[in-house]
């Protein structure tokens, strides 16, 4: 995907209804009051040497850093936040709400705006040093922790 259809698939989101119960369907899963997106998924990044390519992730928060260049032109410059309190409060057993808790896991912060009744967010995921880079798009209503 480039940067217009991340755009369009962010729109398509802000606009859509939210599930009554969990669902997921390909790249998108959704919840009462959220929607997650996979923009884009790494492909291969160890070199034949067993180590890593930094570039990969280096990428992927370049295209973050891009598409929310994009969004900031519509709802100003986002905020950056943290996620790891987040993480930490869930760890130790405090209820967190979906999809904060979720995205808690995998993602140390996001760039966050507010749309109308809706929050709109954007991070790099990697759930283990193992596992593929994604972009994600986030829209909920739910207020962050």
């Amino acid at each position: 995907m480039d940067r217009a259809q991340h755009l369009a698939v962010i729109d398509e989101l802000v606009g859509r209804a939210f599930p009554a119960r969990a669902e997921r369907s390909g790249h998108l899963s959704s919840g009462p009051g959220y929607h997650l997106a996979a923009l884009a998924t790494s492909e291969e990044f160890w070199e034949d040497d067993g180590t890593r390519r930094p570039a990969v992730e280096e990428q992927y928060e370049a295209e973050r850093d891009a598409l929310s260049a994009l969004l900031g032109a519509r709802w100003g410059p986002p905020q950056v936040f943290s996620l790891w309190s987040v993480a930490r409060r869930s760890m130790s057993g405090e209820h967190i709400s979906e999809p904060w808790d979720d995205l808690s896991n995998h993602i140390p912060d996001l760039h966050l705006w507010r749309a109308g009744e809706r929050w709109v967010a954007l991070g790099v995921s990697q759930w283990d040093k193992e596992l593929p880079f994604q972009l994600l798009a986030a829209v909920t209503t739910v207020d962050p922790p």
